[in-house]
């Protein structure tokens, strides 16, 4: 009976609004979608069963929403996921937010439902619309079959360009439901929304002569420039300037991390060189960045010498936290592309004093950390190993915690578009579900995820998901047996009073077994040469997801750490120990 009315619909050329959806998402070119069905968005699932799209059954919509992520920024395009009316939605939500602080490029399709229910507190009734609004590009509520292809077309639109964020599709089950013919709307009109992608030719000018007479100049480089595909461009900038580099959190590997003019990453938990570059530098040239609080630490001290350049292809973000002497609105690539140019024809004043500095500082506090005298393995070295184990052209994830801060200083960041991590949400949970997603997206590639023990018992769901669907990513855990980016602030902030950190993941679960449950390879090391030895294991396996659990101190801490709320210039590079700033003066 059914086939009979698909082909009856097919010959009077209408299409139901589920399938007028999908073919929708072919135009577009998608090819994946991570999802979980429900009553509301049924009607979708049942063309899909024909459909060419590939399908990822995630066990969470949550998962699914990050997966979409970890597609999205390992291959480039935009990722997408689906969820049901209601608790479906609202699983969403973290997902969401996390891509709209990210820029992570991403379309939401969830089901509503039947737009006559729609304001009556109906079963499984969400307004998905009203709660993502703050943390959305765009979102639409389609209740006509009619107005999809022109949503979608305009949601793929506004997710990919300018500033790339999450749109939310909401569509009801009556218009999944309803017949309408399939029109693709031939341009898009959106009168409201013209991102600026050309600098003004005045103020890279401006900015080029800043910078010539600049002694003591900074790049301060953001995720902007990773999304905008701007290494090279970076490159040929610093190679034209010579000025030191340093990347935040979400921009590691954009610029080779084996070249002296990487200082490292600045903020919170920054390197000595590059806090310390901030602080005396008399230019700052601040590139697809937004001067979050874990960059600045308290606003009024940060770079206090420096005139701020700061271009950002999103206008909002220009002198919202810091001012700025000269404003770019553009994007990263052409911002950098186009001040070379100006400054290959400009004469720079001598800076080698300046690069130095900053090289000294770098030499002279060096990220390390002390090994631990309990016999558990230390996180750090860990770490590092599997850095060098797998090698820069693998791509790695992170979950969120001080594995995420360790795995930012020690693995090998030499190429751009390797390393995925949740900067401003700070999710805990991202890293299975994005590995996994980054793995779909890029078969090709080895993809490792290092998470903690408590960060990896959000997700870990997901790797049943990999297994089922053959996606063989590896998984390290590092077993510090508590919460330990919380232990850490509650031995330096709260007299060692650990209230509710102790997972007691030293006994359960049992990472190896529960691994095994899930269908993927469970391994586990608890001194070097076992490092050695699962690092080994895990490398042969390519058929199947594998969990490399690590047992490790459970009182090591991440160092250099500049406490909240204070002055980059009181840095501690270990506790109750600080650069010699008297005695590093220019």
């Amino acid at each position: 009976m059914a086939d009979q009315e698909r082909t009856s619909q097919q010959g009077s050329g209408m299409m139901t609004g589920a399938q007028i959806l999908l073919e929708s998402l072919q135009k577009v070119g998608v090819d994946t979608v991570f999802g979980l069905p429900g009553g509301a968005v049924l009607p979708l699932y049942d063309p899909l069963f024909d459909s060419p799209i590939r399908h990822v059954l995630v066990r969470h919509e949550q998962a699914g929403g990050h997966a979409a992520e970890g597609y999205a920024l390992a291959t480039g395009k935009v990722g997408v996921c689906i969820a049901t009316s209601g608790p479906g939605a609202t699983n969403l939500v973290t997902p969401i937010g996390d891509a709209y602080l990210d820029s992570v490029p991403m379309v939401a399709i969830t089901g509503q439902v039947n737009s006559a229910f729609i304001g009556t507190d109906a079963f499984q009734e969400a307004d998905i619309r009203g709660i993502t609004t703050p943390i959305t590009k765009h979102n639409f509520l389609i209740t006509n079959a009619a107005d999809i292809p022109a949503a979608i077309k305009t949601a793929f639109h506004i997710a990919s360009t300018g500033r790339p964020g999450p749109v939310l599709v909401d569509v009801s089950k009556d218009a999944m439901t309803a017949l309408a013919k399939f029109v693709w709307p031939d341009k898009i009109v959106l009168p409201g929304y013209k991102p600026t992608t050309n600098p003004h030719a005045r103020q890279l000018a401006q900015a080029a002569k800043v910078i010539a007479k600049a002694e003591r100049p900074l790049l301060l480089v953001g995720g902007g420039v990773v999304r905008a595909r701007a290494a090279h461009e970076l490159a040929e900038f610093v190679k034209v300037t010579g000025i030191p580099v340093t990347t935040t959190l979400p921009a590691r590997g954009v610029f080779p991390e084996d070249s002296d003019l990487n200082l490292g990453m600045p903020g919170m938990h920054g390197t000595v060189a590059a806090v310390g570059a901030i602080q005396r530098a008399d230019v700052l040239i601040a590139i697809g960045t937004r001067f979050d609080d874990r960059v600045t630490g308290l606003v009024s001290s940060f770079a206090p010498h420096a005139t701020v350049i700061h271009a950002d292809i999103d206008p909002a973000e220009i002198g919202k936290n810091v001012p700025a002497a000269v404003p770019i609105v553009g994007d990263a690539r052409k911002v950098l592309a186009e001040l070379t140019s100006h400054l290959k024809e400009t004469k720079q004043v001598d800076r080698s004093t300046w690069t130095d500095y900053v090289t000294g500082l770098e030499h002279r506090y060096p990220v390390g950390w002390e090994e631990p005298t309990t016999g558990k393995l230390s996180p750090q070295h860990v770490i590092k190993r599997i850095g060098e184990h797998f090698g820069d052209d693998t791509i790695f994830v992170t979950g969120v915690g001080q594995h995420q801060m360790w795995a930012a200083h020690f693995l090998p960041f030499e190429k751009p578009g390797k390393w995925l991590s949740s900067g401003g949400a700070g999710t805990m949970g991202y890293c299975v579900p994005a590995a996994m997603g980054a793995k779909v997206g890029r078969p090709d590639k080895v993809v490792v995820g290092i998470d903690g023990d408590g960060s990896f018992q959000m997700t870990n769901q997901e790797l049943t998901t990999c297994a089922v669907n053959h996606i063989p990513i590896k998984i390290a855990i590092i077993n510090n047996n508590t919460l330990g980016m919380v232990r850490q602030w509650q031995s330096l902030f709260y007299e060692h009073r650990y209230s509710n950190t102790d997972l007691h993941s030293d006994q359960l679960p049992n990472f190896p077994m529960l691994a095994e449950a899930m269908g993927a390879v469970g391994l586990r090391a608890t001194t070097p040469d076992e490092v050695t030895e699962v690092l080994k294991k895990a490398s042969e396996v390519n058929d199947r997801p594998v969990v490399m659990e690590f047992v490790c101190e459970k009182d090591a801490m991440v160092w250099p750490m500049v406490a909240a709320g204070v002055s980059n210039d009181e840095i501690k590079i270990a506790r109750d120990m600080a650069p010699e700033w008297d005695e590093e003066e220019l």
